[in-house]
């Protein structure tokens, strides 16, 4: 007889309910709304993985929504991994088929990176701040922590028309000793008076729908829709000396002194000189060696 994993009953902890599938139902999937079907599972490798899947063989349409109440092998940017105990945060990708230019697609990562933002100050009561390209910070202690990411891959259909997935990992519950890293955090460990995982999921999903909308009405310009303002407004890593190392072991050293139209970075070295780097052209974006402002984000 084989011990049951106290992990895969989700009464075992209390303190991290289930999430109510048919609840979620009710109030994101209704007429007009952006989200056509919400599933939650309970354990799979990784939401992003599943939810490309069902699109690539015409089994999954845009607004999709596909929750895991625990993941095994979540991803990150570049593969990287990412773990947390089962219930104790928020796994979930979404399908999206935007209408915009190819060439605006990059803007949706950062555009979800604001969202998020704005729903976590809403439903979780804290600030939370954006590094670029993919994290979301908060302050644990006076230390910014990573609570989350967010990954974009391109899909395509049967027909040949594309879709993004987007998947969005938060931290809720993850306490001091169940860190992944050291430089993780959780809304738990920011001291958030609310972290019950179904109204923080729907300010998300509702936050996202809000400036998914706004982009895709203006054909993805970031100008018009805001999107660049409100990232600008949010991004950490704006003003701070960083070092973006490139494929091949490639560094370059520079302030951030923008996020360009392209939604890119556009750091400027010691001469002056302004070079833009894209999202998918960096390994890693650390604070630069040489005298990084305090509080620096990690990596």
């Amino acid at each position: 007889m084989t011990r049951e994993d106290p992990s895969d009953n989700p009464w075992s902890d209390l303190d991290r309910p289930p999430l109510n599938a048919a609840a979620l139902r009710r109030a994101l999937v209704r007429p007009g709304s952006l989200w056509t079907s919400v599933e939650v599972v309970p354990e799979t490798g990784s939401t992003n993985t599943d939810l490309a899947a069902r699109a690539a063989r015409g089994e999954a349409r845009e607004g999709a929504v596909l929750l895991a109440e625990r993941q095994t092998a979540g991803r990150g940017r570049l593969e990287r991994a990412w773990t947390a105990p089962a219930r104790s945060g928020l796994f979930c990708s979404v399908l999206l088929t935007p209408r915009a230019p190819a060439e605006r697609w990059g803007w949706l990562p950062l555009l979800t990176g604001v969202a998020t933002a704005a729903a976590l100050a809403r439903a979780a009561g804290v600030d939370t701040a954006l590094k670029w390209p993919n994290d979301v910070l908060v302050r644990v202690g006076g230390e910014e922590r990573k609570l989350g990411g967010i990954l974009a891959e391109r899909v395509t259909h049967p027909d040949g028309t594309a879709s993004v997935v987007l998947g969005v990992g938060l931290n809720v519950s993850l306490r001091e000793d169940e860190l992944p890293v050291p430089t993780a955090g959780s809304l738990t460990l920011a001291g958030a008076p609310g972290t019950d995982r179904d109204p923080l999921l729907r300010a998300v999903l509702r936050s996202l729908e809000e400036w998914y909308g706004r982009w895709r009405a203006v054909d993805g310009d970031p100008e018009a829709s805001r999107v660049r303002e409100a990232y600008t407004a949010g991004c950490a890593t704006l003003g701070r000396r960083v070092r973006a190392l490139l494929p091949g072991d490639r560094g370059l050293v520079g302030e951030a002194i923008a996020v360009d139209g392209d939604g890119r970075l556009v750091l400027a070295s010691e001469e002056g000189v302004r070079r833009p780097v894209a999202a998918g052209d960096i390994v890693h974006l650390r604070p630069a060696p040489e005298g990084p402002p305090e509080g620096s984000p990690g990596e």
